[in-house]
């Protein structure tokens, strides 16, 4: 099936609004968490599995959907993941219990993990000329990025509703993807067809994945030296170390582990770990400070990411003019560097802070420098990967980013609730002490950012300007 331009932009924008579904989950959610619990009448623990038990089939499933779109097709995968996402959306809008809403939100994280794995390698195919590709992939890189300070406006406006609609919303939605990706999207057979399914590479990655997600998401309630969280973390180490054995002596390995030896495949995903663990400093701690120090609601919360939101938008559709000029390395770094500053305004936020002041230039900032960023991050994620591991480069690279988000804003909320408690033991004020956490978990995402600057500029050297070598594969899509 060829496309013509039109059409090829029609698709694009498909598979972003299938991808924006995924991602406004991650947030709308969590702006109806309180109103979920009141309803249906759950602990604080019980609440958390609304969240967890999606964040753990979502980050198990990333890198063995990606591989299983390598086998039979990406097409295939993206549609299967966006048709379970829609069914367990209509689930969880109706769910009246506990044990169905859990359930049914575990099915959409492995809805979630399949879309996410492939989508970003449907990109790929569908563009392959290296100004379209760059065009477009600063498109997906707003979806990816920007959809979550969407979430958390259309969160606040479909709970003053009920919190039933922030699922019953995905459901004309994923019907109207579903239609137009069969009218739209290319159905080719898998790029890597005729391999064999690595089954003991899939059950252990995919069972060492969970079991992190799990130790991380429930550290800050068990405890990080509790017998508990340091088992999960070393079972998950030894089936990391189980799978990487496989993965080297196996003739069809589910993730060819060759494909690390790309510098600009190996370096983009550690500065995509640092990048996520700055960025969900940004939102969750910001959101934090706004609702419990300034006293937003939600739905003013949402407000007031709307100015840096619509500017990471506008930055993000540009960013592929400053990678067809200066190359990958100069806008990555300088996008970092300016969500950096951010982070650093964000730190210096005063109880009584004002937004027109001390909120709105850091959110301004954040939406420039995210929205420059992200789309040579991923060109360099992606670049130079064969057709055959498309799949795997894209599923690895959403890995990246969920398991430094997971990682860094564990470590956040604990260096922030330790700040907390030594500033009220101390004699601050409750809102004092609250802000001074907060102060610490922006500072420390700063330095997060600092980091992926310096592994950036390390690594990258050999993106430079022209950025077609780097942008572009070494060789062509099926």
């Amino acid at each position: 099936m060829t496309l013509d331009s039109r059409s090829r932009w029609i698709a694009l924008w498909v598979l972003c609004l299938g991808d924006l579904m995924i991602v406004l989950d991650g947030t709308i959610v969590n702006v109806a968490l309180p109103s979920i619990q009141e309803d249906l009448e759950l602990s604080q623990t019980s609440l958390s599995w609304i969240v967890n038990g999606y964040l753990l089939t979502f980050g198990g499933f990333l890198l063995l959907g990606g591989r299983l779109g390598d086998l039979f097709g990406q097409r295939k995968m993206f549609v299967a993941g966006i048709g379970l996402f829609t069914v367990a959306s209509l689930a969880c809008g109706l769910a009246n219990s506990q044990e169905l809403l859990v359930g049914a939100r575990a099915i959409q994280g492995l809805g979630g993990a399949l879309v996410s794995s492939v989508a970003l390698s449907l990109t790929m195919v569908l563009f392959t000329e290296p100004v379209d590709r760059a065009k477009a992939m600063g498109i997906f890189g707003f979806v990816l990025s920007g959809g979550g300070a969407v979430g958390v406006l259309l969160g606040g406006v479909l709970t003053e509703i009920s919190w039933h609609w922030i699922f019953l919303v995905n459901l004309p939605v994923g019907v109207m993807v579903l239609a137009l990706t069969f009218r739209l999207l290319p159905g080719v057979p898998g790029t890597a067809a005729g391999g064999r399914i690595d089954v003991g590479g899939a059950v252990t990655v995919t069972a060492a994945l969970m079991l992190a997600v799990y130790a991380i998401v429930n550290g800050n309630e068990t405890g990080w030296t509790s017998g508990q969280t340091l088992g999960l973390l070393g079972a998950s180490l030894v089936l990391l170390a189980i799978f990487l054995t496989l993965e080297s002596r196996l003739s069809q390995p589910l993730m060819p582990l060759g494909i690390f030896r790309n510098r600009s495949v190996s370096s983009a995903n550690v500065v995509g770990v640092l990048l996520a663990a700055g960025m969900f400093a940004y939102f969750f701690f910001s959101a934090l400070y706004l609702q419990q120090v300034l006293g937003y609601t939600p739905l003013e919360v949402g407000l007031a990411y709307l100015p840096g939101t619509i500017i990471w938008g506008a930055s993000s559709l540009y960013s592929d003019r400053f990678v067809m000029r200066f190359g990958i390395r100069p806008p990555l770094l300088g996008g970092l560097a300016t969500m950096m500053i951010g982070l650093l305004l964000l730190a210096r936020t005063p109880v009584d802070g004002s937004f027109l002041v001390d909120v709105l230039p850091a959110t301004v900032l954040a939406g420039i420098g995210a929205g420059i960023a992200f789309n040579p991050l991923l060109l360099a994620a992606m670049g130079g990967v064969a057709p055959s591991e498309s799949g795997l480069a894209s599923g690895v690279v959403n890995t990246a980013f969920m398991m430094g988000g997971a990682l860094g804003l564990a470590l956040l909320a604990s260096l922030a609730s330790s700040r907390t408690d030594s500033l009220a033991s101390d004699g601050e004020g409750t809102l004092a002490a609250l802000n001074g956490g907060f102060h610490v978990a922006f500072l420390v995402g700063a330095v997060f950012l600092a980091a992926a600057i310096a592994v950036g500029a390390a690594l990258l050297r050999a993106a430079e300007a022209g950025a077609g070598a780097e942008a572009t594969p070494a060789a062509e899509p099926a």
